[in-house]
């Protein structure tokens, strides 16, 4: 049987599931688990790197430093700490058998598996680009954990004949979970369970969100492509996006800007009051917010509330982004980095509401699943240049362009421009590689 990393389509899909009272219990089991044998092994590591780091500069600061000294009754007790440390990082099963409530038979083996997995790769992403080290896990009202699908004497892989597999297409049977009812499945997904197509499960994510709602997610792997490639149609495509609309195109085409978050801001406003006057009575009344009934039924209506922005967000963005790469054989935007924008604290709201990075994601990856061709330019000068001569504003003792100004009038050429739509042109010639031969055979005409 092939590994997951050696089949050569990969697919995700993600679906609501409703878990009974008994089950959902045991979902906050592994979570808590999970996230407690995640915590273990990051402040393990945050032990293990201060003591080390305590006892280099204990003996550079020696007067001896090359000559061991007789060890405190403190260095002894943080050598025996660090020992302890060690071994607990050392092999997976040790912290199960530290911990005996982790080898409750509720506890899925390989949800403990996946946390220290996830703590590894965390390091691993981490040394190549120098920040987002492991952090302790919080608890929310979040709650996720890993698990993996295992196929046992089997040759092949199915749907329906591993650890994690379909019942029918309105079943899933899930590691310690046993049966839940499931909808949303995709059509595609049912054909290839109906049909006994060859694919593999691989890794399950088990979530429950702040409003409440599970959620199923499974990767699946296969040597039969899981979608039909859109026909070639030839057509090449520039897009600006900006915030006076969502995007402008190089065919002058406008899609609005829908401001999901905008046009909830009121009522989510309004809800988050509430929230804060009854976080306030719990906290004067000396009581938990998790046992304050009226709190966590507010917190309740505020986590819809979001989720239904992040909903209709979602599905505007996949609306749009799977029309633009049907329709063309190259999409070209700018390369955006979001980080940067959100300092920005006047335009930092309207820049998150947009989800503009989310939108190049998933560009990327359709394009990559339908055979077609999307990539992202550097946006200098993008906004500042006359596609019809090729002038730059800014430079050789030309105006500048200002954030305010949607409108305007090259002084070379006198070619009026809406502003969005020339730059959507520029993105689109510079995407293709011609803006250099373009400019200078506009100069010499």
């Amino acid at each position: 049987m092939k590994r997951m990393s050696n089949l050569k389509y990969h697919f995700g899909i993600k679906f609501r599931f409703y878990p009974s009272d008994k089950q959902k219990k045991m979902i906050k089991q592994n979570y808590d688990a999970q996230r407690f044998v995640y915590n273990q092994y990051v402040g393990a590591g945050r032990l293990i790197y201060h003591i080390k780091n305590a006892s280099k500069v204990a003996q550079v600061n020696s007067s001896i430093p090359f000559m061991m000294k007789p060890m405190t009754k403190y260095e002894i007790n943080q050598a025996q700490t660090l020992l302890e440390a060690q071994e607990l990082i050392a092999k997976h099963r040790n912290i199960r058998d530290k911990y005996e409530f982790l080898r409750a038979k509720e506890i899925d083996s390989l949800a403990i598996a996946n946390a220290i997995q996830n703590y590894k790769k965390a390091w691993r992403n981490y040394h190549p680009i120098g920040y987002g080290k492991p952090t302790f896990h919080k608890k929310c009202s979040d709650w996720s954990y890993q698990t993996n699908c295992t196929y046992h004497g089997t040759e092949e892989a199915y749907l329906d004949n591993g650890s994690v597999r379909f019942i029918d297409t309105k079943h899933v049977k899930l590691p310690k979970l046993g049966n839940v009812r499931i909808s949303g499945l995709r059509p595609l997904i049912k054909d290839r369970l109906l049909k006994h197509a060859s694919t593999r499960i691989g890794t399950v994510s088990i979530k429950k969100t702040a409003d409440d709602q599970f959620y199923l997610s499974l990767q699946l792997g296969s040597d039969i492509a899981f979608t039909k490639k859109f026909a070639k149609t030839k057509s090449k495509i520039g897009i600006d996006l900006n915030l006076d609309n969502f995007l402008t195109d190089s065919n002058g085409a406008v899609v609005a800007n829908p401001s999901f978050y905008r046009k909830s801001q009121r009522r989510l406003a309004h809800a988050q009051r509430i929230l804060s006057r009854r976080q306030r009575r719990a906290k004067k009344e000396g009581r938990s917010l998790r046992q304050a009934k009226n709190y966590q039924k507010q917190r309740l209506i505020v986590a819809k509330l979001h989720d239904k922005i992040r909903r209709q967000r979602q599905d505007f963005l996949h609306v749009l982004s799977t029309a633009l790469i049907k329709n063309h054989d190259l999409v070209v935007a700018e390369e955006l980095r979001s980080k940067n924008l959100l300092k920005n604290h006047a335009l930092a709201q309207s820049i998150s509401d947009a989800g503009w990075c989310t939108f190049l994601t998933m560009l990327e990856y359709k394009a990559d699943l339908y055979d077609k061709e999307f990539i992202t330019i550097d946006p200098k000068f993008t906004t500042q240049r006359c596609h019809h001569c090729g002038t730059i504003m800014g430079q050789n003792g030309y105006k500048k362009l200002t954030l305010k100004e949607r409108e305007w009038t090259c002084p070379v050429c006198h070619k009026e421009h809406i502003r969005d739509w020339n730059a959507a042109i520029n993105i689109l010639e510079k995407g293709q590689g011609i803006w250099s031969n373009h400019t200078r055979m506009k100069k010499a005409a």
